[in-house]
């Protein structure tokens, strides 16, 4: 089955059965390698992107319910010489560690912020819940997306 997709704003082709998980379609068609597996039971957080920017599994995610859909990636949330503004908290904050799991928790933090530009400790918990850190840097993950947040209010660098 071919299924057209707009992934990280630009429009693919690929050719996968309707059921194949969309983290096996970008990671092994598409080369978008950034997305990890984790679970594979849509538990974990590290497959984490966007559809319609919304926070999904892309592990527990079927090709054909993505079909014509806006998939963003964590390659799709900044680049390396214009970085999204958690990527730069991130830095800023020294979050990751092994680093495996901080793509879905980047992922999962956009989605909290492009809904709740000024989220609670509360909140945060809330919607990073599901992300699991085996390293542990949850509190630097809250102090990251408390920083990114005060920067995209104020315009300026936290």
């Amino acid at each position: 089955m071919t299924t057209k997709l707009d992934v990280n704003g630009a429009r693919r082709r690929v050719d996968a059965p309707a059921d194949t998980p969309l983290l096996w379609v970008l990671r092994d068609q598409l080369d978008l390698t950034g997305t990890k597996y984790g679970c594979g039971m849509g538990l974990c957080g590290a497959c984490t992107v966007h559809v319609d920017g919304q926070a999904v599994r892309a592990c527990q995610t079927p090709l054909s319910s993505v079909a014509g859909k806006r998939v963003t990636t964590i390659e799709g949330l900044g680049k390396p010489d214009a970085l999204h503004v958690l990527q730069r908290a991130w830095q800023a904050e020294d979050v990751p560690q092994c680093g495996y799991c901080q793509s879905g928790q980047l992922m999962s933090a956009a989605a909290l912020l492009a809904r709740k530009p000024k989220p609670s400790d509360s909140d945060i918990d809330a919607a990073m819940a599901g992300n699991i850190c085996r390293c542990g840097t949850y509190d630097r993950i809250r102090r990251a997306i408390h920083r990114a947040a005060a920067e995209l209010r104020s315009g300026r660098p936290a």
